[in-house]
């Protein structure tokens, strides 16, 4: 690309002056882009392994929904062990209603509850499938 610049402008290092231009002499600037690239980003480097206990492998310690708590003598029947997470126990109670088939056939999120349920969910003959996780609460131990 060029451009003219009169006399008196801007000169360049790489420009030249013409006289067949009508307004007289000017100086014809070869301009040239430089694109500039963006560095590439850095690679994500974690931080030394701190000194906490089972931080060596990765490992987290379970906290919350996930940490083991021990459970009532009517959630030991059914899960099979004295202490669980509670997510381990809803997967568990999921597992007994599916192998069971104790889901209302004309609405699936009715559950249909057998004597083990019962004894889990304070003698309730059915219990939607959203108030299970509320209903096992009180089985666990804080």
């Amino acid at each position: 690309m060029e451009a003219c610049i009169p006399s008196g402008g801007v000169c360049a290092s790489s420009s030249f002056v013409t006289t067949d231009h009508p307004l007289g002499r000017c100086h014809v600037v070869s301009v040239s882009f430089v694109s500039r690239r963006r560095a590439a980003p850095l690679p994500f480097v974690r931080a030394a392994a701190s000194s906490k206990p089972g931080s060596a492998a990765g490992v987290r310690p379970a906290k919350g929904i996930t940490k083991p708590r021990p459970v009532s003598p009517a959630m030991q029947a059914l899960v099979g062990v004295p202490e669980i997470p509670r997510t381990q126990a809803l997967k568990l109670i999921w597992a007994h209603i599916k192998e069971h088939n104790l889901q209302d056939p004309n609405d699936k999120k009715v559950i249909i509850c057998d004597e083990k349920l019962k004894a889990i969910f304070g003698g309730r003959e059915s219990v939607g499938f959203l108030e299970i996780a509320g209903l096992i609460t009180p089985h666990f131990a804080k």
